[in-house]
């Protein structure tokens, strides 16, 4: 009987063990997870900030596709219609 309950309590003491290492795995996975969370927005970031920038390039160099006027063109009406929203709003 003494027998038994030393290997229940070696097992016990082996999940333990177990559990902890998981948990430390779990904690150093959930940092890695953040942190390439984090790297994968700043990189979403430069790729916006590039673009606009590939778009200030086109505009000023002249060489526009007639779809890349007419994008243009939608986006700019869609600030003007924001702009006059936001300005309606400061009014009341």
């Amino acid at each position: 009987m003494e027998e038994q309950i030393k290997r229940i309590q070696e097992k016990i003491q082996q999940l333990l063990r177990h559990q902890q290492l998981l948990q430390k795995e779990n904690k150093e996975l959930k940092g890695a997870l953040e942190k390439m969370r984090t790297e994968s927005s700043q990189q979403q970031d430069i790729i916006q900030d590039l673009k606009q920038k590939v778009e200030i390039l086109k505009i000023s160099s002249g060489k526009w596709e007639e779809g890349d006027k007419k994008q243009f063109e939608k986006r700019i009406n869609s600030y003007i219609r924001e702009i006059d929203r936001c300005i309606t709003l400061l009014s009341e």
